[in-house]
Formats: C-alpha cells, sequence, structure tokens
C-alpha cells in the first residue's frame, strides 16, 4: 500500500495525547465518513463494526466522523477508551440540520445524524459546534461543523460540507478556517490546529479545495473528498489509506501529526 510522507518520522515516547505538554506531541488521527444514515445509497449496516475494526487495529489518538447517527459515538467511544486502556477520553456530536422541519435531520432509526469526535485527553477541554451560515437551499440537510479545543494545546475539528454544491461546500470551508478557528482563537488563545472530514473539495477540482485552505496551513488528501489540514506548527506525515472492506464508500483517512512546541505561535491569533 503506498504511503505518502510531508516529514521524515520521527521516534517518540509513546503515550502522547492531545494534551501533552512535552516539547514533541505526536498523534495518530484517522478520519472515516460511515455513511450510516441508513438513507443512503452507500449504507451496509456494517460501518460501524467495520470502525471498531480499524479503531481496534490503528489505534488512534483523535478520531473524527461523518454521517453517523447520534449513538454511534457511544459506540465508538466505547472502543475508542478501551484501545487506550480507559484513558480519559471526550466524545462528542453534532446533528446536521434539516431545514424544512427546524429541527435535526435524522438517521432511518430515528436518531440524529451529524459528525462525531473522539479524542485521548488528559487536560480540560471544550466543545464548540454550530451549523453554518451557509447552505445549499435546495438540499434539506444543514451542514454543520464540532471543534473540540484542549486547554490551550490544540484545536481539532471536523465537519462534513455540501454535497450538492461545490461553491456552497468552499463557502463553508473558508468560513470554518476563517471565521470559527479565529473566533475560538480570539476567546481562548492561539494553539496548533487540525481540521479533518469530508469536505466534498478535490485537490484539482473546481473549486479547488486549495482555495480555502490558509497560507500557514499544510493539507493531504485522500486522493479524493477526504481531506486533513493544520496549522504549519504540525507535521503532517505518513498518510495510510485503511480500507472500510466496503462496509462504506470510502476509505478511512490514517496519519501522523508531530505537533512542535513553538514559543513564537502564540503571537499568530
Amino acid at each position: 500500500m503506498a504511503v505518502v510522507c510531508l516529514i521524515a518520522a520521527a521516534t517518540v515516547p509513546a503515550g502522547s495525547s492531545v494534551a501533552d505538554t512535552s516539547a514533541t506531541t505526536v498523534l495518530r488521527v484517522l478520519q472515516m465518513n460511515l455513511c450510516n444514515s441508513g438513507r443512503a445509497g452507500c449504507y451496509t449496516g456494517r460501518s460501524v463494526t467495520g470502525a471498531i475494526e480499524v479503531i481496534t487495529a490503528e489505534v488512534p489518538d483523535l478520531v473524527t466522523l461523518n454521517e453517523i447517527c447520534r449513538d454511534d459515538v457511544t459506540t465508538l467511544e466505547r472502543t475508542f477508551s478501551q484501545v487506550h486502556g480507559g484513558a480519559r477520553v471526550v466524545s462528542a456530536f453534532k446533528a446536521a440540520g434539516d431545514r424544512p422541519s427546524g429541527a435535526a435531520t435524522r438517521c432511518r432509526n430515528g436518531q440524529p445524524y451529524g459528525i462525531g469526535l473522539l479524542a485521548r485527553v488528559t487536560a480540560p477541554y471544550t466543545v464548540h459546534s454550530g451549523i453554518y451560515p451557509t447552505q445549499d437551499v435546495t438540499d434539506p440537510e444543514e451542514r454543520a461543523w464540532l471543534c473540540v479545543e484542549v486547554a490551550g494545546t490544540l484545536h481539532a475539528c471536523t465537519t462534513h460540507l455540501a454535497a450538492t454544491s461545490a461553491a456552497v461546500a468552499l463557502a463553508q470551508c473558508r468560513h470554518l478556517l476563517d471565521t470559527v478557528v479565529s473566533t475560538i482563537r480570539g476567546s481562548s488563545g492561539y494553539a496548533p490546529t487540525v481540521l479533518l472530514g469530508d469536505l466534498n473539495l478535490r485537490s484539482g477540482g473546481s473549486p479547488d479545495v486549495r482555495s480555502c485552505v490558509p497560507p500557514d496551513y499544510l493539507r493531504i488528501d485522500d486522493g479524493a473528498l477526504q481531506h486533513a489540514m493544520a496549522t504549519t506548527d504540525v507535521r503532517i506525515c505518513c498518510r495510510r489509506s485503511v480500507s472500510m472492506r466496503g462496509a462504506t464508500d470510502h476509505p478511512g483517512l490514517l496519519a501522523t501529526l508531530r505537533i512542535e512546541a513553538n514559543p513564537t505561535a502564540a503571537r499568530r491569533a
């Protein structure tokens, strides 16, 4: 299987988490779109089981989840906690909006449908989430964003952008990176930032996903619509696609992040 590295992997002590305060923190991050609403043609009913298998095999420190039902986060949190030996973890979920009802979009089983995040933490954290102000009005699903701010150490975000309009997806991407992240930094100070998700935009597409990437960010992708972005004080290494064995229509996107201590970063708010 092909592996693409933007930096050389470094040898570091085991047990890093998204709240370590050592000079270098190394995190394994995993993005998955599980297509588990029960309403889409890619639904198989097997994607959560597939995600459990991948989390168990890969032991990521941060997992971002798209197209899931609310209880999927609870199920996967149990596995995530087990593979980390019962360490403290944070799980978060944000439902997509439903324009016709003014409530949440629902999975076929009646649960709220949306995005989620799991992370291993050792410091206080705050969950931020919202619905984008720009939406495709022809699509009843209103897209959402979700971020976890870990005690000035890391801002980790996920999103699933509009699938029916690339122009709307681009506007949502820019809003998350330019407005949401800036607002979080304005209230809590600068921290290295990572974003993983199915952006429904491609490198080389029209519009090009790279047009929403700030100049101080790095980016990798799965060769299609899933991307990982990070501020340049977070080195991205060793991208790998992880097979979901047909349980969903997207592979997992696995990468290694190396967060370097940077005394001047706080000035880049």
